[in-house]
């Protein structure tokens, strides 16, 4: 840094081409291609000139023209290797060789360059642009002998100010300091520079001999006090004589007019911790990281100023990122990451044993674990934890190896218990801080006790569903273990049970409020412990406050494709009609069948409802089918798409149906069947109703208490593909303005147009075999 750089702009000789007075082959393209030059156009004039080369191939002055164009288009590369074609033609000509060597300089290709050069002072040896690129040449390919040689050359040739400081140059880079220092005092002689100045500054810095090196940068520093270069060379000066305060503040002054400088602020950084002054050396290392993340070592200098103001936190912090950043492939770096690695070591160091926590089989008080009474080998699951890293563990004499991406020292052990009633920890931290112990084998059953909620209802992934918001809960269920049960606890309270009873039942009365949970725990006289989460879910409480109705969910079975049957065109649009009507009222899903088979009937109402039903806690069910249907001997069937005609057998038998809406009548509330179809008969007329009732939504017991109600769209007749009952059904729906719509209103107005087509009367009433407490279902409107 601050080495005298030699312009190599100072020298240029135009392009010197000999061109003979008689222009052979074609005059007429040499004169063009001169035209163009002189014009500017040197595309055009290279064409020219690249025809008459065609024409002879050795016609030199086409080669120099064309280079001569080439080079003021721009294209270098391409003049140089026409005037080093036309050496081979005119080789005592030094100007071609000169242009050509100049050329390839320029283009940095210095070794393509340098022959040429050879060339032009073979055949003049005065020639001072020569021995200048050839110099530079050299030292561009760092072969500084031969650069000096050419250096010294050019200075007997002209003695300038810029030729003494180029060889001072090279004399540094030789570590010639006290030729270098002779060179750059002869060129301030020959003329003052400040860059001269800071040369001569940097060669006697590198000597040592600093006070004739200081007199240099003040005398820099006065041409420019402001001259990055001498501050740099003058506050190291300074730290050399132990000197901090004044090194620190020429690096000062370099960043006030360089504040990106991170170089300086490095060395900043240095200074202040040299000094002793940690807190300002922290600061400018922070300020290196802040503009390079990934400088090593200004966080391993930071870590170290870190550790001499007790940071010790902020220290080990630093020595990882250096650890994570250094160079594996630089030496210096592995000798201060060993150093790094030791420092590591001794910051980290800790007093505390490690700790043991057997998962499985679960510890029990006082360190032991319970076994199979008459086990010969049993796998231990655990895991460690420490401040520290493990050195080694071991389990009755076993050695304990971690799990395969282990992230808390989790292991797994297989030991032999064989007649043993003790087992023998003993595990060390990298700190020998030592954890001796002993865990008792209690050999008894070890399966942990299975608890079950009887009320409130819970679904298979252990949600209740509550549809009152109380802040009191009861709970009710059942233990089932192999022994006695010791406690059972239900969120912290005690539950009551039989202490003597196998497989004991259990109550308790618990405080939900602002809980969204609550835990069972059931332990049995050997100390295994079951647990069981419960979610409580209180959408259902929600859902009331906004719908009487709670959860309603619809669930239309369109068959329309049939194998046997004449296929319908009615059932699909009629499913539409009635999805576009429901859009205006509180329905929380819809599930849409489409072609159903009899086994995928059967399965769904008889397993996959119901379990639906139970796991989302619906309150009210609207069940619609659209297809082909049956009434034979007083039965009514829904045809599956798979039917075969007079085959009974092969039909959906509607007493299915009621069997399947019977396994989950417990959990809703209200049930409304529809049955949009061709030939069922009177379906459940078996109870039809006497006569329909006005119905009010505000009447709570019609929305609360259970109702079970069925509407059949025609009696024994062949209904139309276009369904007069269900196009009434959803204009009843869509034109409704009142906040809620109950059943007999709607049957009121489809009865009404279905008989002006003289058609039969459809059929309303209870569901046969199903709970009816009164109550009907309601369409709630949404907010409009």
């Amino acid at each position: 840094m601050g080495n005298y750089s030699y312009k190599r702009t100072l020298f240029f000789t135009p392009v010197l081409l000999i061109l003979f007075s008689m222009v052979q082959c074609s005059p007429k393209l040499y004169t063009t291609g001169k035209d163009f030059v002189a014009s500017g156009n040197y595309d055009d004039a290279v064409e020219q000139f690249t025809k008459l080369i065609d024409e002879n191939p050795e016609y030199t002055e086409a080669y120099l023209a064309r280079a001569d164009a080439y080079e003021k288009a721009g294209k270098k590369a391409e003049a140089a290797s026409d005037y080093k074609r036309a050496t081979a033609f005119e080789e005592k000509d030094e100007s071609i060789f000169y242009n050509a060597g100049r050329l390839y300089y320029e283009l940095e290709e210095y070794e393509e360059a340098i022959p040429m050069l050879v060339k032009v002072t073979a055949l003049d040896k005065k020639h001072i642009n020569a021995y200048k690129y050839k110099m530079e040449s050299y030292i561009a390919l760092k072969q500084y002998d031969k650069a000096l040689k050419e250096s010294n050359e050019l200075i007997d040739l002209s003695e300038t100010a810029s030729n003494y400081a180029r060889r001072g140059f090279i004399q540094d880079k030789l570590e010639n300091y006290n030729l270098a220092e002779t060179d750059y005092r002869k060129s301030i002689e020959l003329g003052k520079s400040l860059e001269a100045y800071v040369s001569l500054a940097s060669v006697l810095f590198k000597a040592k001999k600093y006070d004739a090196s200081l007199v240099a940068c003040n005398q820099a520093l006065g041409m420019d006090s402001k001259s990055k270069e001498a501050l740099w060379i003058r506050s190291k000066i300074y730290k050399e004589k132990i000197d901090y305060p004044n090194a620190i503040n020429d690096l000062s002054k370099m960043i006030i007019f360089a504040p990106d400088d991170v170089e300086a602020f490095f060395a900043r950084g240095i200074y202040y911790q040299e000094f002793n002054q940690h807190q300002s050396a922290i600061n400018d290392f922070s300020k290196v990281i802040s503009m390079e993340p990934k400088n090593a070592l200004a966080y391993y200098h930071r870590a170290k100023s870190n550790e001499e103001i007790t940071q010790y936190a902020n220290a080990i912090k630093d020595y990882q990122a250096y650890a994570e950043l250094s160079d594996e492939n630089d030496d210096k770096a592995r000798e201060r990451l060993k150093i790094v690695t030791e420092r590591l070591y001794e910051l980290n160091r800790e007093s505390a044993k490690p700790a043991l926590s057997v998962i499985e089989p679960m510890e029990r008080e006082g360190n032991s674990i319970n076994i199979i009474e008459d086990a010969t080998e049993v796998t231990i699951k655990g895991q460690i934890t420490d401040q520290s890293a493990i050195q080694y563990a071991k389990i009755e004499g076993v050695d304990v190896t971690f799990d395969e991406n282990s992230q808390n020292n989790e292991f797994t052990v297989t030991l032999d218990v064989t007649g043993k009633d003790a087992i023998t920890v003993a595990i060390s931290d990298v700190y020998n801080n030592v954890l001796a112990s002993t865990y008792k084998l209690n050999r008894t059953e070890i399966n942990l006790p299975e608890i079950a909620l009887i009320a409130p209802y819970a679904s298979s992934t252990g949600e209740v569903y509550l549809e009152v918001d109380n802040r009191k809960l009861y709970v009710e269920g059942r233990i089932t273990d192999e022994s006695k049960i010791k406690s059972i606890i239900v969120n912290d309270m005690t539950a009551s049970f039989s202490v003597d009873a196998m497989n004991p039942e259990f109550f308790a009365t618990i405080d939900i409020a602002n809980k969204n949970r609550f835990v069972v725990k059931a332990e049995d006289i050997y100390g295994n412990v079951g647990e069981m989460e419960f979610k409580i879910n209180r959408e259902a409480v929600e859902i009331s406050q906004e719908n009487p109705m709670g959860k309603t969910w619809v669930i239309f079975i369109e068959n329309s494709d049939y194998e046997t049957f004449a296929s319908l065109e009615g059932p699909v649009k009629d499913v539409s009609m009635m999805k576009a009507a429901l859009a205006n009222y509180k329905i929380h899903n819809i599930i849409h069948k489409q072609n159903l088979s009899k086994a995928e009937m059967e399965r769904f109402f008889a397993i996959e409802l119901r379990d639906l039903v139970r796991s989302n806690n619906v309150n009210s069910l609207l069940v619609w089918y659209a297809g082909h249907g049956k009434f034979i001997s007083d039965i009514g069937y829904w045809v599956p798409v798979d039917a075969t005609r007079d085959d009974e057998f092969t039909y959906f038998n509607i007493s299915t149906l009621k069997a399947a809406l019977q396994s989950y009548s417990q959990h809703v509330t209200h049930t409304l069947v529809i049955t949009d179809a061709c030939e069922s008969g009177p379906t459940f007329y078996q109870a039809m109703r006497s006569g329909l009732q006005e119905r009010d939504c505000g009447d709570w017991e019609a929305t609360k208490f259970k109702s079970s109600q069925v509407f059949s769209s025609a009696g024994y007749e062949l209904a139309s593909d276009n369904s007069q009952f269900t196009r009434t059904f959803a204009n009843t729906l869509r034109n409704n303005p009142n906040a809620c719509l109950p059943i007999e209103n709607i049957v009121s107005k489809v009865t009404v147009a279905v008989a002006k087509d003289g058609m039969q009367k459809p059929q309303f009433g209870k569901i046969d075999g199903l709970e009816d407490e009164g109550g009907t279902f309601f369409f709630i409107a949404k907010e409009r």
